[in-house]
């Protein structure tokens, strides 16, 4: 099947596809020629790499220069193709700081979303995001500080900020420098968390205030103390011993990984984030915690702390160590926890990691559960199929299959077809070849597993074709889903709401809508390339070259047709039999 002995002893990365060509996984390997043995020589092999094996119709290889430039190749093919059984933390979000621009004579705060070795001050990431902008708008309304990405090289009139007192206003020159600055040093300390230390400079400006006989900004000094008191009572201390810290928890349960991140910076918790990964191949646990490592900073705007613990770190990780100091722009370590107050917060994180996977499977669970009770089946559905008609201006009608099973979409099972024995607008007699054509493809070798339920999308009339092409399959239970109002019909006629905004309600809809986006998108994709068909390409003689001269010469069909044969003769390559032709062509274009 595979030429093994022909592979070199050479560093690098493999990728395994389907006979479809779809990646299935991408790896990296010191000695490529004895890793690929490993797959496909070995007599035993764990029943996780057997499931991925059996799919394997070819793979490739891309040579490297040692083993750290295959981690990076690896990475990013990785983050390019996200293939089914590489351990990818889906994230499809950027992580936002706050950025202190130090570099500029009148500092300014912002949200960036990648943090730059340029000597300025950032703080983060903050994952959910909301905790940053209530840290902004608490900034906002009570430190002296531009939040405007105006250039203050020259003076100019001061904006509605300084009138609402937001803001000093030092692009009029109404603050002094000194003065600015100490609100910046005063930010900084806020964002860092040293509450103390801010509230005692503060109590001491207060004093002062109050010696000069200066009451009234005495009092809003006063009042800035008391809201900075109320919101440290409310950040999530963690340890003021801790500094820059990721703390990584891995929790593996009946072949599902759950990963938690807390991101802890300047003893504070600015962060957490949760993952599931629920299909992915891996040999051992000290892979599965690299492959974790690297998907998680693989993401372009999530930059390593000087720290992450791990627990169960495995001994080697140099390269993936060497590859994030280069992120990073500097040393940094990975290790498990060494103090108390380090184990404490990685067992919360392993804590959280648990009960994020256990609450996702009950959670699951209890929807199914709900679908049984209300739609009267006999048995839970763990595997649902769905199918949905595009057509636009009667033309161009296409198909689509979906498929969930137990708390995800498989896009592996996806389908989508074109309809070939229907003209013009029919929706039964679309649904019809649709269901026909894709029903054959339950169980049957390399093809789709049998669904529990499908889901049609329409009412009684696509409900009746449906269930008259699948009356054979006498174990699948077949629905509609109809729209305004949203609800399912029963194969009795009798119908369901879906508006009670319902977990079970809203799982459906989910599936429904995203059986629609996927023929949308073929439907578009159709369109795409039909527009690109020019009526030039049905003229014989008149090849890519040609058509390129004529577009580009006159600019449109219109005005081809709108020539005269002498004019388009008078192209390169192009004769008056030629044009008569072409004219001729496009006599009942437009």
């Amino acid at each position: 099947m595979f030429e093994l002995n022909n592979i070199p002893s050479s560093p690098g990365v493999y990728i395994f596809k389907d006979r479809k060509d779809k990646i299935l996984y991408i790896g990296k390997a010191k000695n490529l020629r004895n890793r690929l043995k490993s797959y496909f020589q070995s007599s035993e092999l764990e029943p996780r790499k057997t499931k991925m094996v059996e799919q394997v119709k070819e793979f490739s290889f891309i040579i490297t220069s040692n083993e750290y430039e295959a981690l990076v190749l690896e990475a990013n093919l990785i983050k390019q193709h996200k293939p089914p059984y590489n351990i990818v933390l889906r994230d499809d979000k950027n992580y936002p700081y706050l950025k202190i621009t130090l570099t500029e004579k009148w500092p300014k705060i912002e949200v960036v979303r990648k943090p730059k070795k340029d000597g300025n001050l950032y703080f983060g990431p903050y994952v959910p995001a909301q905790a940053m902008w209530e840290a902004l708008s608490f900034i906002r309304k009570n430190f002296p500080i531009r939040t405007c990405k105006y250039s203050l090289n020259k003076t100019i009139r001061p904006c509605i900020q300084y009138q609402m007192k937001r803001c000093p206003a030092p692009c009029a020159d109404k603050i002094s420098r000194e003065d600015y600055m100490r609100g910046v040093e005063e930010v900084i300390l806020f964002l860092k968390g040293k509450g103390a230390e801010l509230i005692g400079r503060l109590q001491e400006r207060m004093k002062e205030l109050s010696n000069e006989m200066k009451f009234e900004e005495a009092a809003k000094i006063r009042d800035q103390i008391r809201r900075l008191e109320r919101i440290f009572e409310q950040q999530r201390v963690v340890s003021v011993n801790l500094d820059n810290i990721d703390f990584v928890g891995v929790y593996s349960e009946d072949s599902e990984i759950s990963v938690n991140v807390l991101f802890v910076r300047n003893g504070l918790l600015v962060g957490s984030k949760n993952y599931m990964i629920k299909k992915a191949f891996y040999e051992t646990w000290e892979e599965l915690i690299r492959s974790v490592v690297q998907s998680l900073y693989s993401v372009e705007s999530l930059i390593p702390p000087k720290t992450v613990i791990i627990e169960n770190t495995p001994e080697d990780l140099s390269g993936i160590i060497e590859w994030l100091k280069n992120k990073r722009g500097e040393q940094l370590t990975i290790r498990q926890p060494k103090t108390d107050e380090e184990k404490a917060v990685l067992e919360m994180s392993l804590a959280n990691a648990k009960e994020y996977l256990r609450a996702n499977r009950k959670n699951v669970e209890f929807i199914l559960d709900d679908l049984k009770k209300r739609l009267k089946l006999e048995r839970v559905p763990l595997r649902i199929g769905a199918f949905d008609i595009s057509t636009l201006f009667g033309s161009n009608s296409v198909g689509s299959f979906v498929y969930w099973e137990n708390g995800e979409f498989k896009k592996e099972y996806y389908r989508h077809l074109k309809i070939r024995e229907v003209n013009g607008i029919d929706d039964y007699s679309s649904m019809r070849e649709l269901v026909e054509r894709t029903v054959n493809r339950f169980d049957s070798p390399e093809g789709i597993p049998r669904p529990d339920i499908v889901l049609i999308d329409g009412g009684k009339g696509q409900l009746n074709v449906a269930m008259k092409v699948m009356e054979e399959l006498k174990d699948i239970n077949i629905f509609a889903l109809a729209k305004n109002p949203d609800r399912l019909i029963m194969p009795e006629g009798d119908e369901i709401s879906l508006e009670d905004k319902k977990a079970s309600s809203l799982l459906l809809k989910r599936i429904r809508d995203e059986a629609h986006r996927f023929a949308i998108t073929y439907h578009k994709k159709l369109r795409k390339k039909a527009s690109f068909e020019s009526v030039l390409e049905k003229i014989e003689g008149v090849g890519k070259k040609r058509r390129l001269a004529l577009l580009k010469h006159f600019g449109s069909i219109k005005r081809i047709k709108a020539a005269t044969a002498e004019e388009i003769a008078s192209l390169p390559g192009f004769s008056i039999k030629l044009a008569e032709k072409i004219l001729a062509s496009l006599k009942d274009y437009f």
